[in-house]
């Protein structure tokens, strides 16, 4: 699946994904009130309505990008109804073609590893019928329980030919409360990022392994050391935007050829028609504003 997203990368341009990380109040009043005349005002409800917002959102900016990212915990917020727009949402990214990162920052150890990993990028086996969970692309996994908790995600995506993020180095303010503590004269988040490296060599693609990494925007001297430290981790980098990363800090993230790092943005795509800047297109055309966001994007990452 590396593959994959790398040549959607070159094909569009675009290292950009889309994060559909959706609150209720982000979906317009029109979406709203038509989902809520089908199912009441409910937890049904909300879940058809972030769908349908979802929706518009990838039919006005599949052609552009790469890759979505769906935020499991906006969904599960809503219960099972919000699961079932997780995996909708799922599904129709795929049938437009996008590459889809799972969000789904699991961590843990054993059998209960390989439950995460087979529901989000596997499939389970019910008599003679395999059946997939939420079948994403990709998964963000977290790293704290060590190799016991990445081998069975790798073993399953050697199985099914997807593929990991793994949090290195996050775009938060308090990351550093552990993630920068020194250990024999390297932060912690170097040694993970080593990690992720000897991780990665026994899961290769083309040109870059299937065990990638997460690295925040904020950070960008340290995104300069870890692209060096993990030369051949595909690097997803949240925190562009709204949480204060800029284009011209993204530079030490990509090698030379313009490739190696795909950057996130969530609430400055879709929530863009809520942004001055694209106040003209209204709430009716929410997913007009947030193609033009799109565009706006991709042209500021042109380095």
């Amino acid at each position: 699946m590396i593959n994959k997203l790398v040549a959607k990368i070159k094909k569009t341009g675009a290292p950009v994904v889309v994060g559909l990380d959706p609150m209720l109040d982000y979906v317009p009043e029109h979406i709203l009130k038509k989902s809520f005349e089908k199912y009441g005002e409910t937890l049904e409800g909300a879940g058809d309505a972030i769908f349908e917002f979802n929706k518009g959102i990838i039919d006005a900016t599949y052609d552009l990008i790469p890759a979505v990212k769906p935020q499991i915990a906006m969904y599960e917020q809503f219960g099972i109804p919000g699961m079932v727009a997780f995996k909708r949402t799922v599904d129709y990214a795929k049938s437009k073609d996008l590459v889809v990162i799972g969000d789904v920052k699991r961590g843990d150890i054993g059998s209960t590893s390989a439950a995460y990993a087979t529901a989000h990028l596997g499939g389970v086996n019910i008599g003679l019928h395999n059946f997939k969970g939420f079948d994403e692309d990709f998964a963000t996994v977290n790293p704290y329980l060590g190799t016991d908790g990445i081998k069975p995600f790798i073993e399953v995506c050697k199985e099914e030919n997807k593929g990991l993020f793994i949090l290195v180095k996050t775009s938060n303010p308090s990351s550093g409360e552990f993630q920068d503590q020194l250990i024999d004269g390297k932060p912690l988040y170097e040694k993970v990022a080593e990690k992720v490296a000897e991780w990665g060599e026994a899961h290769m693609g083309d040109d870059y392994s299937y065990v990638g990494a997460v690295v925040g925007a904020t950070y960008p001297e340290v995104g300069k050391v870890l692209r060096e430290v993990m030369p051949k981790a595909y690097i997803l980098v949240p925190g562009y935007g709204a949480q204060g990363g800029t284009a011209d800090g993204l530079k030490p993230y990509f090698n030379e050829d313009g490739l190696g790092a795909i950057v996130n943005s969530s609430r400055g795509i879709i929530c863009a028609y809520k942004n001055e800047k694209y106040e003209k297109f209204g709430e009716q055309n929410y997913a007009d504003a947030s193609r033009a966001a799109v565009i706006d994007m991709i042209e500021d990452l042109q380095f």
